[in-house]
């Protein structure tokens, strides 16, 4: 088994590519320990010193370290990858309760704005996130103001900042003139 790695926009976030489907549809954001009991693999990746976060795209798993170098950490984290999809052990416990996630709020009246904010979301935003090795959703909008989460990669990333006020922030204003900010939440 061979495993690319590839940098993130976040220093901190290492992306590992196995060449083998992760997750057959959406994501998971395990940023934490506790998190990280959902997935034996997550589970085994937060057993090396300095892991922080792990993050599960559907071709990738980012890594998000506290401190140390790359050079040093990588090592025991392919080795954790490769001897997890080796095994054939699932990714995510069968037991595991679903994520809990956050409702989305906004009013009524907004529905058509929202569904074209979700729109340009899932067609331009998402797909060029998870190439930087995260994931983002819509969480809310309200008064022309729109409300993102970040997750993977892009959670503590030093540009996560210029991607939402000059990447998202500019294209939606572009398409839906009832925007007037975006912010993380």
């Amino acid at each position: 088994m061979f495993i690319q790695t590839e940098a993130t926009p976040n220093p901190a976030t290492l992306k590992f590519l196995p060449g083998r489907a992760v997750l057959p549809s959406g994501t998971l954001d395990m940023p934490n320990r506790q998190a990280a009991a959902q997935s034996p693999l997550a589970a085994r990746l937060f057993d090396i010193p300095n892991i922080a976060g792990v993050f599960f795209g559907s071709d990738f798993i980012a890594v998000t370290k506290t401190e140390g170098e790359w050079q040093q950490i990588k090592p025991a984290v392919l080795g954790a990858i490769m001897e997890h999809f080796m095994s054939g052990a699932p990714l995510v416990a069968t037991d595991a309760a679903a994520p809990v996630t956050d409702a989305e709020f906004f009013d009524a009246a907004d529905a058509e704005t929202v569904a074209t904010i979700k729109d340009l979301i899932e067609t331009r935003v998402r797909p060029a996130v998870a190439n930087d090795g995260g994931d983002i959703t819509f969480r809310g909008y309200k008064e022309g103001v729109v409300f993102l989460h970040m997750k993977g990669a892009c959670s503590g990333c030093p540009s996560s900042t210029a991607t939402l006020k000059h990447g998202i922030q500019n294209l939606l204003k572009h398409f839906v003139p009832d925007v007037v900010e975006v912010r993380p939440m």
